[in-house]
């Protein structure tokens, strides 16, 4: 009965995450970037990004990814069998992986809030992307999951990574031309 409750309550939660694992990423980008500025703009700037940084860590990504977690353990108890069909457990990898992005974002903003980060900009870019391809990965394989062979999956998510790595160095080569 309250099932989609549930469901509700977990896609949520799955968003708000992905939001934070999107913008934390871009706010390191600009933390890396308020460094080039001169030092009396950069200070204010970085203080300024440490506190932003530390809110929508604290306070938006892990309270998502945990009760995004928390309901999905529901949805899982409330639907055992899922546990055994092979598009759940295809999906319980994705997130496996997803909670190790999340850790070394963690791991990532300490060092960014201490000020011992040496990520470079280029680099931050393409990390800003993994959250990118896990959501493709894990939203088509739940959509599709009756549909898509694994091997076209995996095609499509390779393609999807090359075609954001493109669009990676396009931009970084339009940033240098200017």
């Amino acid at each position: 009965m309250y099932y989609n409750y549930i469901k509700a309550l977990h896609l949520i939660f799955v968003i708000t995450w992905f939001a934070g694992l999107f913008y934390l990423p871009r706010l390191f980008i600009y933390h890396i970037e308020a460094r080039k500025k001169p030092r009396e703009v950069s200070d204010i700037l970085i203080a300024q990004f440490k506190i932003m940084e530390k809110r929508l860590w604290y306070i938006i990504t892990w309270p998502s990814a945990i009760l995004a977690i928390l309901f999905a353990l529901w949805l899982l108890y409330l639907m055992p069998s899922w546990l055994f069909q092979s598009w759940m457990l295809i999906k319980i990898g994705f997130v496996v992986i997803l909670l190790i992005y999340h850790i070394k974002t963690h791991n990532m903003f300490l060092k960014f809030q201490k000020g011992t980060d040496k990520y470079s900009n280029f680099f931050m870019r393409l990390w800003n992307e993994g959250a990118t391809l896990l959501l493709f990965a894990i939203v088509f394989l739940i959509i599709l999951r009756d549909e898509l062979h694994w091997l076209t999956g995996t095609l499509v998510l390779i393609g999807v990574a090359i075609l954001l790595m493109l669009g990676i160095k396009a931009y970084k080569k339009v940033r240098s031309d200017q």
